[in-house]
């Protein structure tokens, strides 16, 4: 290896013949992707190149030391493609908001119910009351009118006529 560290092509290359294939083998193991696997190996075999001075023989063989290398480099680019897919899918939960069609619904919605406050605002006293009480608060004619001590007669014509005003003032055919 002090051959390969002080740059000697020819030593690298022995090298290289020797461990790249079962460089590629136990990262395809781990990663499971070629074009990945090959990424990997390419990056390993050139640590190798540029790190190999510090390798220590009397820790190891040099394959022991190579094959360490890869199966590092490896797990750490199983653990970063593992953690990007994590961060995918915490930012798509993120994102979990209400479409666009969703918000332009509401916008609408509410204005409609500006312009129905606005013209309810907009019947007389009278009108307001018996319409609030038959729509809003549920109560039928007969309830209507024992609530405003009011024939039922009264309330039928207050009703009807709040609710032509309603109608012109919310743009419908009088």
């Amino acid at each position: 290896m002090l051959w390969t560290a002080e740059g000697d092509r020819d030593a690298f290359t022995g090298v290289y013949d020797r461990a790249a294939g079962p460089v590629m083998g136990l990262v395809h193991r781990v990663l499971r992707d070629p074009a990945q696997s090959e990424e990997v190996v390419q990056d390993v075999l050139l640590e190798v190149w540029r790190t190999s001075g510090r390798f220590e023989p009397d820790r190891g063989s040099a394959m022991t030391w190579i094959m360490t290398l890869a199966h590092h480099r490896a797990v750490d680019r199983v653990r970063s493609s593992q953690a990007g897919a994590d961060r995918e899918r915490r930012a798509a939960l993120l994102n979990t908001g209400p479409p666009f069609d969703d918000v332009a619904e509401q916008v609408e919605t509410r204005l409609e119910w500006q312009r129905v406050r606005r013209c309810v605002h907009a019947l007389t006293d009278i009108q307001r009351e018996t319409v609030a009480l038959a729509y809003y608060g549920g109560l039928t004619y007969k309830e209507v009118a024992q609530s405003l001590s009011v024939p039922l007669g009264t309330v039928k014509t207050r009703l009807r006529d709040g609710l032509i005003r309603l109608r012109a003032c919310l743009g419908g055919a009088p």
